[in-house]
């Protein structure tokens, strides 16, 4: 496929693609789904990739969620998908603080309710979770009863995010030996009509100025989500590709970890945006310049029907 970057895929090459891949991995929001809603096709898209041979996995930022909750939501919405095929970055953070840090202690949380089921199912306890009102002046809070057990600071979306809960997590990571972890810097959620609200990586970012230190980051476009995948089930990343609507994240990663990469352009990111980033000679902005580009997923069907 000797095809030049950010080409359109359409005719032969969707089969020609398809055929030199064994793995595909999806973002959800913006790719397969628009909030409680299928991207008309998707679901027959995911449905015969598996029919045709292909392993499918859904890798995504969203951390609000745990593996269960993304299998229920997809099976609703038709995919053929188990709780297996899921990689969010509630389950990630778990995972590497079970398997890669070895956490021996407990974490505060700033982050959602499936974040502390996850946790929990690794054997993980957490503090924090739920709203924290502040109460006192400023030596109160400087001198707010902290857990001893507290090794870890894990920070994801957590709407009841608040001044008390970026003052504790300073003074958990006052501590040097204390884990740092993020979720994700996706600093916003865009909703239908234009809109759009602040995301975790506004959150993380609060507490990584407080703290004056720099979170590990598990979300994409970090190498650890593919790395999840590929530990579990073998992942060949020449033989991957990687389908996404946002360049800085979905993109960025497939990039990162020497997949194959298609923009779908049914969400965040648009084709003038990677054109301007491979048109700007930046070697950085380059791994934002994605392989190929589809108006939508849909636009695969033909090649597997």
């Amino acid at each position: 496929m000797a095809v030049s970057k950010c080409s359109r895929l359409c005719g032969p090459l969707i089969r020609e693609l398809l055929e030199s891949v064994d793995d595909v991995l999806f973002d959800c929001d913006g790719v397969i789904w628009r909030g409680d809603q299928a991207i008309p096709g998707a679901p027959e898209v995911i449905n015969l990739l598996k029919k045709n041979g292909k392993r499918v996995f859904f890798v995504t930022n969203n951390s609000t969620k745990t593996r269960e909750m993304y299998a229920e939501k997809l099976g609703k919405m038709g995919f053929n998908a188990k709780e297996e095929d899921v990689f969010g970055t509630a389950y990630c953070s778990a995972v590497y603080l079970k398997h890669i840090s070895k956490l021996q202690g407990k974490v505060y949380l700033i982050g959602s309710d499936a974040m502390r089921q996850e946790l929990q199912r690794v054997g993980i306890q957490q503090v924090g979770a739920g709203p924290d009102p502040i109460s006192g002046g400023q030596s109160d809070w400087a001198n707010v009863p902290l857990d001893p057990e507290v090794k870890a600071v894990v920070v994801g979306f957590d709407q009841h995010f608040s001044y008390m809960k970026l003052n504790k997590a300073l003074l958990y990571l006052s501590n040097p030996d204390c884990i740092f972890l993020g979720t994700n810097t996706d600093t916003r959620l865009p909703l239908e009509g234009g809109k759009a609200v602040p995301g975790t990586g506004c959150l993380l970012r609060a507490v990584e100025t407080a703290a004056q230190r720099q979170a590990h980051v598990v979300g994409k476009p970090s190498h650890f989500m593919f790395d999840c995948v590929a530990s579990t089930y073998s992942v060949e990343p020449a033989r991957t590709l990687m389908v996404g609507d946002r360049l800085d994240t979905d993109i960025l990663m497939g990039s990162n970890c020497g997949l194959k990469t298609l923009l779908t352009l049914t969400g965040v990111s648009a084709l003038k945006d990677a054109l301007a980033h491979q048109a700007s000679g930046c070697p950085t902005r380059q791994g934002m310049v994605p392989d190929y580009y589809v108006e939508s997923i849909a636009d695969l069907l033909p090649a597997l029907q």
